[in-house]
């Protein structure tokens, strides 16, 4: 069970809050199977993590390899920061027009992974 990835920019809301609960508690008395595959227990911006980090190698060396030089905003963050592309991953255009950011990675595979686990970009979801 998680809270609506698409929902927690704008708060959490009671009402949503109080249904995972009871949901939780529904699961709870009426059990169920064990073990759970741990991937299907993550939420979609950690099953989207865990499948970026599979296809981009690169990235996750860079983010669990703590490799000498690497800019510590590269491997200490909150996942949220990769997948909405903040912080060190934000994408600056430079006054020549090139593109850089801190932190490396595929843009475009994580863009097709957003769409994928139907995650909304969080400047498009606060917007909403």
């Amino acid at each position: 069970l998680h809270y609506p990835i698409n929902d927690r920019p704008k708060g959490i809301k009671r009402q949503q809050l109080v249904k995972l609960i009871r949901e939780a508690a529904k699961l709870i008395m009426n059990g169920f199977s064990m073990p759970v595959n741990p991937r299907d227990n993550l939420a979609p911006d950690g099953q989207l993590f865990v499948e970026l980090c599979e296809k981009d190698k690169a990235l996750c060396e860079l983010i669990t390899g703590r490799a000498p030089g690497t800019n510590f905003d590269c491997y200490h963050f909150w996942v949220e920061e990769l997948i909405h592309e903040r912080g060190p991953w934000r994408e600056v255009i430079e006054s020549d027009g090139k593109r850089k950011s801190h932190c490396p990675f595929n843009r475009t595979l994580m863009r097709e992974l957003r769409d994928k686990y139907g995650i909304i970009h969080y400047e498009k979801s606060v917007s909403q």
